[in-house]
């Protein structure tokens, strides 16, 4: 992932219930999706996103966003907050 250090920086939300609210109250600038997460949540995030007219990036895996973010965990989404 190409800005790894990015994400360590910006405001970042990790989780798929910290990413759905924030789209969902408009302040998502982008969201970052784990390729390897439940199908279902990529689903709903990716309608979600759109109807939100919000920037969707999928990365390889969990362990990668998770790493991106900080974290010593695998992420199934986050989100940087506007």
């Amino acid at each position: 992932m190409s800005n790894e250090k990015g994400l360590q920086d910006a405001h970042v939300r990790i989780g798929t219930k910290q990413t759905v609210k924030t789209v969902e109250m408009g302040q998502a600038a982008e969201v970052f999706v784990a390729k390897d997460c439940e199908r279902r949540l990529i689903s709903k995030i990716a309608a979600l996103c759109a109807s939100h007219d919000v920037k969707i990036t999928y990365v390889d895996t969990m362990n990668d966003l998770g790493k991106a973010c900080g974290i010593e965990v695998g992420a199934a989404m986050a989100v940087i907050v506007k």
